[in-house]
């Protein structure tokens, strides 16, 4: 299901407007991408949590050459699911 099918989907489901639905939705990834840049975490209870951990560099190969590289550090999201979202895939 890609954004737009999405969009659609939640509009069928609640009667909004398409467009309105669309904003809310462009708000509220907007709203989670600003809280994991400040590191924050944002927990959806029953869901599941987003948060940013921190990945540390390492060394590895160019597949091509198979020269060594160095790999940085990096701070990367990651999205844990609650246990409702964990029954209800099963």
């Amino acid at each position: 299901m890609n954004k737009q099918e999405f969009v659609t989907a939640l509009a069928e489901k609640t009667g909004f407007k398409k467009k309105d639905v669309e904003t809310v939705l462009n708000a509220l990834l907007d709203e989670v991408t600003e809280a994991l840049k400040k590191g924050e975490k944002v927990q959806f209870v029953g869901f599941g949590t987003f948060e940013t951990r921190r990945r540390a560099g390492r060394t590895g190969r160019n597949p091509q050459t198979g020269e060594s590289i160095t790999i940085a550090e990096a701070t990367v999201p990651v999205f844990k699911p609650g246990n409702k979202l964990k029954e209800a895939v099963k």
